[in-house]
């Protein structure tokens, strides 16, 4: 699964009262939460700030533990005012057996609880997928097909106007279409080793990426926090980190 994926909201009250409606559906509650970030198991809501504009035109699907529990989280978001981004019903285009509902959030992001048929090891709430509206998708393959032997992540699909990247359980894809860009997404993915973290951070910057920070320890997150970051062809800040917490 992602180690966390992280977006800035415009209003972090009302973005809570959202996810904290919805993904409670899920079985899921923030694990924290301040005036500066509320985050759940392996998803994160921060504030706007200089560094970190206002995500939008991203799409997140959480997994849910049954059709049950899909029809549940769209209709607790739909009972509090938000906005209906496709009712709960099977979705064939996807899976045969996919089954799933969408919202939109206080940003207009579009958040999905799903359910798909077949084995699954992450954890119900957890994100189980996530779509990137991008400028070049060969271009973000490119990117992410640097980094994947680091971020334990391999290429599942390519075309002209879409490109997937997966792990033993997750997913996520770049495609291009007429809506407006994804914009100011924070992905971070796990590894074991520190170097690891090294190994991606070097790939990237010697193939001519941005960096966005240097391999080191981050003791304001917790003591043993060791990652680095690097920024994606359309400025999506992406991490590879090691927590050092033993087990």
């Amino acid at each position: 699964m992602f180690d966390h994926v992280g977006i800035a909201v415009s209003d972090l009250a009302a973005s809570e009262r959202f996810y904290r409606t919805v993904l409670s559906e899920l079985g899921v509650e923030p694990g924290h939460a301040d005036a500066t970030l509320v985050e759940w198991e392996d998803w994160d809501i921060g504030p706007t700030d200089g560094e970190h504009p206002v995500t939008r035109g991203l799409h997140i699907g959480f997994r849910a533990g049954d059709a049950a529990q899909v029809d549940a989280f769209w209709q607790a978001g739909v009972d509090a005012g938000y906005r209906s981004d496709g009712e709960p019903g099977p979705r064939a285009q996807y899976h045969p057996s996919y089954y799933g509902a969408f919202l939109l959030d206080p940003d207009g992001n579009s958040v999905e609880a799903m359910l798909i048929d077949r084995p699954q090891t992450v954890p119900v709430g957890s994100i189980d997928h996530l779509r990137f509206r991008v400028r070049d998708p060969q271009a973000s393959g490119r990117f992410y097909a640097t980094i994947a032997p680091h971020a334990g992540v391999e290429l599942t699909h390519e075309e002209p106007q879409y490109v997937g990247f997966g792990g033993s359980d997750f997913s996520f894809s770049f495609v291009r279409d007429e809506r407006p860009l994804t914009e100011h997404v924070h992905i971070a993915f796990p590894a074991r080793e520190d170097e690891t973290v090294r190994a991606f951070h070097a790939a990237a910057i010697a193939a001519g990426y941005e960096d966005h920070g240097a391999p080191g320890e981050r003791a304001v997150y917790h003591p043993g926090y060791y990652g680095a970051f690097v920024l994606d062809p359309d400025g999506h800040n992406v991490e590879v980190v090691n927590h050092n917490r033993g087990g």
